[in-house]
């Protein structure tokens, strides 16, 4: 199973049955949707979600005093379509 260490850089990501959480110094990104079905595979998929979210609080309140509220995202870099 790969792992994922919150907020501990801005490239690595994951991904469960098809929801993606994508890591970032400053915030995790959670999208897609994901079934927990009430069988083996559920279980597995419930268990590897809880670890990412345990480990996620883990590094929050290991952390420094954290702010009130995290920065907004940082606008993309529009480039030039090499194509058109």
């Amino acid at each position: 199973m790969k792992t994922l260490k919150p907020f501990a850089d801005d490239r690595a990501s994951r991904t469960l049955g098809g929801l993606t959480i994508e890591n970032g110094r400053d915030r995790l990104a959670l999208y897609g949707s994901l079934d927990i079905t009430r069988d083996k595979a559920g279980l597995e998929q419930a268990r590897a979600l809880k670890a990412i979210l345990d480990a996620a609080v883990a590094a929050l309140e290991a952390g420094d005093t954290l702010p009130d509220k995290a920065a907004p995202p940082r606008p993309t870099k529009t480039v030039k379509n090499p194509f058109a």
